[in-house]
């Protein structure tokens, strides 16, 4: 007999006695079968539709000239304060004594809270500008910050011309008015003579910057990064990625440099031209250390100044990215050293537990410092500073303010990331400021007294998974001027 048959019938009597055992047990009543058993379970499952919801905040000013603070009070601005030089501001959102919650939120990215809906323009029509007594020579400007709540989204810019009317012609005006139409709705002029400008505000400052910090000359950049203990991980991941895509931007004769620090600091690149040799240098970052960032400013300021391809005359830029503490008296020593040498200094704060506070007071201006509450956001900070660093800012639309309305009337699609060469989606939980300026040229003359114009402005959102961007529509207008 073989070994097979012999195991064969072994098993079958083995299991033909366990049987008859069982069932003798069972039927003596001296207890009842234990089977083995387990059981695995997938329990409590939960569905749960995300978020898309577009909040903005905005501040707007109106040069009017010196000395008219009550007239424009009276105009529906009880609030308005004199910033000086015929300069006022006109409304904002946040109010000043909210700005302190506001960072708050900004910091923890959470524009999704109730405490930013408290805050924020949401879901409301808001006129932003209703001046009444607009004279040739008079401009304004609104910087419009767009905040996504939680999912990446298409976003567009709307609106429209609702009024370009006559209003009636005083005795001037109809000296010169040539139209020979019946003073009404629809016929005036103002709208065609007033100049428009929107563009991509990168650092929020309600200014129009078109020139680049090295446009004009050759550029020498410092990226400064923290490879403290606490950059472990996805915040490392980010920062090479986001870092290594601004040197992408770069193009001969400007030249770059990688400096990173943690409880000391090491010039890992010397600045060069050779941009895959900075890149290399980037991504070979770990993390690990304390974090002293004076000692990565000091090092950074050194190969700008003295280094060997350091080039007299060129504009000088520093970088800083940290997601720590560090001691503030030395670090702001080393950045007012730097920034008295001619260097200008951004700062992002990275997460949670960035001093965010002191990054403001390293940077050259409060315009020049990023908040990053994700490392996801960093991509789109480090593309707005080359915008800004290289480009100068980007017109979205230009001409006079009937022009521009009919744009807007049609949609213009909003470009998420514009160091990219398509358009982009905006991330989740980021903000874009979007500037927005008017003037009256000096040179109009009397064809526009007592004309008026109406007109709305807005931007829709639409979520960037599974869609590919599609045309902007006017259904949803979230802001009115």
């Amino acid at each position: 007999m073989s070994d097979k048959q012999l195991y064969n019938l072994s098993r079958r009597k083995l299991l033909g006695g366990l049987g008859a055992v069982g069932l003798a047990s069972a039927g003596a009543g001296l207890g009842t079968s234990a089977y083995f058993n387990d059981t695995e379970s997938f329990q409590n499952n939960t569905l749960q539709a995300g978020e898309l919801d577009l909040k903005l905040d905005y501040k707007a000013t109106y040069a009017g000239g010196p000395g008219r603070l009550e007239d424009i009070q009276a105009m529906g601005y009880p609030d308005a304060a004199d910033l000086g030089d015929g300069v006022y501001l006109l409304d904002q959102v946040p109010t000043p004594e909210q700005e302190a919650q506001w960072e708050d939120i900004v910091m923890e990215g959470d524009y999704c809270s109730p405490e930013a809906d408290d805050i924020l323009v949401n879901g409301s029509e808001v006129p932003i500008f209703t001046l009444t007594d607009v004279k040739p020579g008079d401009s304004g400007e609104t910087t419009i910050s767009l905040h996504i709540c939680d999912n990446p989204a298409w976003v567009s810019m709307t609106g429209g011309l609702t009024a370009n009317d006559e209003n009636g012609q005083s005795e001037p005006e109809m000296g010169v008015d040539e139209s020979g139409g019946t003073p009404g709705a629809g016929m005036g002029e103002l709208a065609d003579e007033m100049n428009v400008t929107v563009w991509y505000d990168e650092d929020c400052d309600n200014v129009y910057e078109p020139t680049g910090t090295g446009q004009q000359q050759e550029l020498e950049v410092a990226l400064v990064s923290d490879v403290s203990g606490s950059m472990g991980g996805s915040n490392l991941s980010a920062l090479k990625s986001a870092a290594t895509g601004f040197v992408d931007n770069l193009s001969s004769p400007d030249e770059a440099a990688a400096i990173s620090f943690s409880s000391s600091a090491s010039v890992d690149q010397e600045l060069t031209t050779d941009y895959q040799a900075v890149k290399d240098a980037i991504d070979a970052y770990t993390a690990g250390g304390g974090t002293a960032i004076n000692t990565g400013i000091d090092a950074a300021a050194d190969e700008l100044m003295n280094g060997a391809n350091a080039t007299a005359g060129a504009s000088k830029v520093m970088i800083l990215l940290s997601d720590g503490q560090s001691s503030a008296t030395s670090a702001t020593t080393a950045a007012d050293a730097a920034k008295a040498q001619g260097i200008r200094i951004f700062t992002i704060a990275l997460g949670t537990g960035a001093d965010v506070s002191l990054l403001e007071d390293i940077a050259s201006s409060p315009d020049d410092a990023f908040v990053a509450p994700d490392p996801a956001d960093l991509d789109l900070i480090y593309g707005e500073i080359a915008q800004v660093v290289l480009a100068g800012e980007t017109i979205i639309a230009q001409g006079s303010l009937a022009d521009v309305m009919a744009l807007l009337a049609e949609g213009i699609e909003l470009d998420g990331n514009r160091s990219e060469e398509d358009r982009q989606p905006y991330p989740g939980n980021v903000t874009q400021c979007v500037g927005f300026e008017w003037e009256l040229p000096t040179d109009v003359g009397n064809e526009v007294q007592t004309d008026g114009a109406e007109f709305d402005v807005g931007f829709t959102a639409e979520q960037s998974r599974h869609n590919a961007p599609s045309p902007p529509t006017n259904n949803t207008t979230t802001t009115t001027n």
